[in-house]
């Protein structure tokens, strides 16, 4: 019986130890695996961090640029608005107010009618300002035609502020000397001084 005891104790022992060397492996491989795991959402969780701080700065950079180009065009726009305010002020109720004169007006018509009729073998035809229909159609009636030595139609716009529209009677073209004409071309001269007065 000894023998059996000693036998089945031996066996006994030998079953545990290789149970607890079994079980010991097997607690082994799941830290290693945990280990492993953990390691890897680690560097996942590195990736994501790395990529969101990425995407921040990209983002960071992209409204920097949209706010220096925003500003850099508010700032335009009102150099702008202030260069058309002063040249408007210089030049608008300047030409609007020649431009208007019943005198001045004659003056210009006669001058291109002339300069005009000497280039073109057709009659003229002219729009004029309807506010000065009362003053201006005498004169393009019965002076006009003998200065020039042809035809002329006039007919007055509401559209017309100031100036005119002189071209052939058959309405092929027509050449616009009207105010809002001569301030955009006065502008236009203008606009290079006073820009440079204003903003160097």
């Amino acid at each position: 019986m000894d023998k059996l005891e000693q036998l089945t104790q031996k066996l006994y022992e030998e079953g545990l130890s290789k149970g607890k060397a079994e079980g010991q492996a097997i607690v082994e491989k799941a830290r290693s695996e945990a280990a492993d795991m953990l390691k890897q959402a680690e560097d996942e969780a590195q990736k994501i961090i790395a990529q969101a701080e990425k995407e921040a700065a990209d983002l960071r950079t992209k409204v920097e640029g949209d706010v220096k180009r925003a500003a850099t065009q508010a700032i335009q726009a009102t150099r702008s608005d202030i260069e058309q305010l002063i040249i408007a002020q210089a030049v608008d109720a300047p030409v609007k107010a020649a431009l208007s004169s019943e005198a001045f007006l004659k003056e210009i018509i006669t001058e291109v009618a002339k300069r005009f009729s000497a280039q073109e073998s057709a009659d003229l035809a002219l729009i004029l300002p309807e506010k000065l229909q009362k003053e201006l159609e005498p004169f393009i009636q019965n002076e006009l035609g003998k200065i020039i030595g042809k035809g002329i139609e006039a007919r007055f716009s509401k559209k017309i502020a100031g100036g005119m529209n002189i071209g052939p009677k058959d309405g092929s073209y027509f050449i616009s000397l009207t105010d809002e004409t001569f301030q955009a071309l006065i502008g236009e001269y203008l606009r290079p001084a006073t820009k440079k007065i204003l903003f160097g």
